[in-house]
């Protein structure tokens, strides 16, 4: 925005600044979502209602949402064979939710992931009440995304269907048409040896992977990040109780704006302020 002479100054906002909620206040983004975060009506009816949970260390969070059950929007049998990578996917993270005995797992949620994003500088929540501007820290900022790493199980098992047991990434082609007729083989070639013989010694030295890029640093830097995923499969998810507009979180959102009128100073001068900028 570029501010001309002829602008005129329309209103001046006294700031008000409060830090109750701080750290609890996040953004939770959605880039993905085209509707509110809700769940479908015909999954209220049948009692379901949206869940949470997260994990402290790995500063991870999931939003599980109930899939419209509709006949007409939703495959039965097809989501009992997702439903089965669901759930083995869950049995390899450690974080298995029993069944009951004889109960077909069902995939009968979407799970949204998020993903921690970085923030620059000091973010905070700004909000215009009564002709003053009421601001509040933002600790962390979350993107949400479905997950579905359980068609990563069920792409496995389809790799291992085809090849006999292989595991391997590597696609062989389609299958070799039966009706083709395939071509003689050619016969061996004679190996020639070479006429001039020579003995080499050959010695193996292990290197160290604590050394730099050149010197197996690619190997330390891929075994640190096994190691962080390992370490957030093995923490437990904890049950967050995710809330819709209540009269709970009408109470909670009526505490981020201050009540007090207390003037603040500054004791900050001009030049240690330009000197903490980074870059100048």
């Amino acid at each position: 925005m570029n501010l001309d002479d002829n602008d005129e100054l329309v209103s001046v906002l006294p700031i008000h600044y409060s830090d109750t909620l701080f750290p609890n206040v996040h953004i939770h983004q959605f880039p993905l979502l085209t509707r509110p975060l809700q769940a479908p009506p015909s999954a209220v009816l049948s009692g379901k209602r949206i869940t949470a949970r997260y994990k402290a260390e790995a500063r991870r969070l999931e939003i599980h949402v109930p899939v419209d059950t509709r006949p007409e929007v939703y495959n039965a049998e097809k989501s009992k064979t997702l439903g089965a990578g669901r759930a083995e996917d869950d049995r390899e993270k450690n974080q298995e939710k029993p069944f009951r005995d004889g109960e077909d797992p069902r995939l009968s949620q979407v799970r949204l992931r998020s993903e921690q994003i970085p923030q620059r500088g000091a973010q905070v929540l700004g909000i215009v009440r009564d002709g003053k501007l009421h601001l509040h820290p933002i600790s962390e900022t979350h993107q949400f995304r479905p997950t579905l790493t359980h068609l990563d199980v069920l792409s496995r098992k389809n790799r291992r269907t085809r090849g006999g047991g292989s595991d391997s990434d590597s696609d062989d082609g389609p299958p070799p048409d039966p009706d083709e007729v395939a071509p003689a083989a050619a016969p061996p070639k004679e190996k020639k040896f070479p006429t001039d013989l020579r003995e080499v010694h050959v010695t193996a030295r292990k290197t160290d992977d604590q050394n730099g890029p050149g010197q197996g640093g690619l190997s330390a830097v891929r075994r640190d990040m096994l190691h962080i995923i390992r370490a957030e499969e093995d923490e437990k998810w904890q049950d967050l109780e995710f809330s819709d507009p209540t009269d709970q979180s009408s109470t909670v959102f009526e505490s981020i704006f201050s009540q007090s009128n207390e003037l603040l100073e500054c004791s900050t001068n001009i030049s240690t302020f330009i000197k903490s900028i980074k870059g100048l």
